[in-house]
């Protein structure tokens, strides 16, 4: 699993020195789906929008429903950019997809985080249950 990660990164690092913000985060969310994947996680839906946030990844774990922020820093540590008011966005747009959700029972739903850091370590963290309601 470490050399697939590994790879992914080696193979996006010239692209990234040359590409802009956009183009950096929907890297970091291939990584972050890819990583979850091996992980044993499904994708649903990718960059779920509603007024007011976005969801990068909603994604199954077995019973749950797991709403994923992917967060990518070059140098500085990701998770310092995931304060109170960007999870209320987070949670507002998870309340707006249940409302559509196709079931009349909503699954169990959680909050998860992933990190990627690249200065001055490569790094990827996933952290299951990051924050909650």
């Amino acid at each position: 699993m470490e050399k697939i990660i590994k790879k992914l990164w080696e193979t996006a690092q010239i692209a990234l020195k040359k590409s802009g913000a956009r183009t950096k985060g929907q890297w970091a969310e291939n990584l972050a789906e890819r990583y979850l994947e091996m992980q044993g996680l499904t994708l649903l839906e990718r960059n779920f929008s509603c007024k007011g946030g976005e969801i990068d990844l909603i994604m199954e774990h077995g019973e749950i429903l797991a709403f994923v922020e992917v967060r990518y820093r070059k140098e500085s540590n990701p998770l310092e950019t995931i304060n109170r008011p960007k999870e209320k966005r987070i949670i507002l747009c998870a309340e707006k997809y249940l409302l559509n959700y196709p079931t009349a029972l909503y699954p169990p739903c959680r909050f998860d985080v992933v990190i990627i850091q690249s200065q001055p370590i490569e790094k990827i963290e996933w952290i299951p249950d990051a924050f909650r309601p």
